[in-house]
This record gives C-alpha cells, sequence and structure tokens, in this order.
C-alpha cells in the first residue's frame, strides 16, 4: 500500500483507540473532578472489566452476539459493585484525603492485579467479537465491528453529556464538584454523590474495556497504558471538562494510531509525554480547564 492507504488505515486504528481512551479517561476525569482524588486504581478497574468479559462470554456461549452482549451488561455492573465497596471500606474511611487516597489505590490496584493472577492466570486471552463483517474500503477492507465501537462510544459520551449537564443528577454532581462545604448546607448528601461518580468512573472504564477485548486481548497487566493515557488525556484536556476529555482523547488517540503505523508505539508515547510536559508549563489547568483562583 502507499502513503494514502497507511494514512487512512492509521487514522481509523486512531479514532478507535479514541473512542476507548474517551470512555475510560472520562471516568476518571469525573472522579478526580468532582471528588478532588486520584484514583490509581482505575486501570485496573480497566483490566478487570476485559477479564469479566472474557470470562462471561466463555461462561454464556452460544452465538457470540450472546455472550459479548451478557459480558456488556455483567462486566460493568460487576466492576461498579467492587467499586462501591472501595469507596466504600476505602476511601470514605481515609475522609477522601488527596495524599491518604493515592497510597490507597496503589495497594488496591495490586490487590486486584493479583486477584486477576489467581483466578484467571497469566495468559492473554481472546473474546470473540459479536459479529465478523467486512466494510470494503477503497483500498482494504475494515472491521464493522471497529467502526461499531466509535459509534457506540460516541453514543455513550453523548448520553454522560445530557446526564452531567441537563438533569437534576447532573446539577447536584457539579454543585458537589465546585463547592463541597455549601452543597453539603444545602441538604446534599455529598458522600452519596462520591460514591455514585466513583462507581460510574469505574463502570465507563469497564465499558470501554468490554469495548475493546475483542481487539485486544484480556490479560491481568493490561491496566497500564489505560492508566497512562488517561492521565494525559486529563491533564491536557482540563480537569472535570467532558469537552476537554473528547477533544484531548481524540488528539492522543489519533497521534498514537498514526505514529504507532509509520514509526512505533514508543514514539507515540514519546509524543504524548512531551505534550502533557508543554501543557503543564504553559496552560496547567489544560485547554479547557478553568484556573483555580
Amino acid at each position: 500500500m502507499g502513503f494514502g492507504p497507511y494514512l487512512l488505515l492509521a487514522t481509523l486504528e486512531g479514532l478507535v483507540m479514541a473512542a476507548v481512551l474517551a470512555l475510560t479517561a472520562l471516568g476518571l476525569s469525573l472522579v478526580f473532578g468532582v471528588m478532588r482524588v486520584v484514583n490509581v486504581a482505575h486501570g485496573e478497574f480497566f483490566m478487570l472489566g476485559a477479564v469479566l468479559a472474557w470470562a462471561v462470554s466463555n461462561a454464556v456461549g452460544g452465538h457470540p452476539a450472546i455472550g459479548f452482549l451478557a459480558a456488556l451488561v455483567v462486566a460493568p455492573l460487576a466492576v461498579g459493585a467492587v467499586a462501591l465497596a472501595s469507596e466504600r471500606l476505602v476511601l470514605r474511611r481515609l475522609n477522601y484525603n488527596p495524599e491518604a487516597t493515592i497510597v490507597a489505590t496503589i495497594g488496591l490496584l495490586y490487590i486486584l492485579q493479583q486477584v486477576a493472577l489467581t483466578f484467571y492466570g497469566a495468559d492473554a486471552r481472546p473474546v470473540v467479537a459479536p459479529f465478523n463483517v467486512r466494510l470494503q474500503l477503497p483500498w482494504f477492507g475494515y472491521s464493522a465491528y471497529k467502526l461499531s465501537v466509535i459509534g457506540f462510544s460516541l453514543l455513550l459520551l453523548g448520553l454522560t453529556w445530557f446526564v452531567l449537564t441537563r438533569t437534576k443528577i447532573g446539577l447536584i454532581m457539579r454543585a458537589t464538584q465546585y463547592d463541597r462545604e455549601t452543597a453539603t448546607a444545602f441538604g446534599i448528601a455529598v458522600d452519596k454523590v462520591y460514591a455514585g461518580v466513583f462507581v460510574a468512573g469505574a463502570m465507563l472504564a469497564a465499558i470501554g474495556a468490554v469495548l475493546v477485548v475483542p481487539i485486544r486481548q484480556a490479560h491481568y497487566l493490561m491496566g497500564h497504558d489505560p492508566l497512562l493515557l488517561s492521565f494525559i488525556v486529563v491533564i491536557i484536556g482540563g480537569l472535570g471538562s467532558l469537552r476537554g476529555t473528547m477533544v484531548a482523547a481524540l488528539l492522543v488517540g489519533l497521534s498514537d494510531g498514526i505514529l504507532s503505523v509509520f514509526f512505533s508505539p514508543t514514539l507515540a508515547k514519546i509524543v504524548a509525554t512531551t505534550a502533557v510536559a508543554l501543557v503543564l508549563v504553559f496552560r496547567p489547568q489544560g485547554l479547557f480547564g478553568t484556573a483555580q483562583r
């Protein structure tokens, strides 16, 4: 293939990565923005979603679409339950102290890794895509499932935007984010809001993992890259900004896809971390974030 087909292929792969990354980073951004908690275990919620997707799809059997749809429902709910238990038993008892929660979520990271290694094993295992259709483009065929990942992610991002900006739940979350003490004075149950946000963030990561696992195999160490890239997206886009998360995920995903195809994945990571350094120096609040007063 010439340059044009390679560029199209790299762009499509970058869009798929950007779609999954936007969901994962949005979960981290919600937790970071509302709770002011750095959830270092966010990547392990992603990993847990992928591992559970493999387990559920294999347990259901039958047509791959049935197992995949079951995994798309069961895995996020199970990960949300784990996140709720973590919030109730760990973060709440630490009163959401920023320094203490970093240490606590690092411990949670290793616990989830060890649990996955014990019950799942060290092997990388694939999940069959719900459908196997290839769309014929001018130069090559491309997976229709990958394009559906982009569409489903956009739908979920749009739904999240609607909840955050057009519903009472979103209003309560924004009020808690801006001023916890005032929200408490107005009768808002801040602890319940924090629990809901933490669970929602973990479930978004799990959904992203279920979507990507037919493309990349499930493995107990697969949470490292999503965590790093999610932090990069949150820093570049701006703390708690949905628009910033989507734009930054698109930029990081496209650059990673194109640079990985034409050069190497390592160069893609170098470019992304360099972009983070530049943003931190020249615009610490991120591209769409609001400076703290």
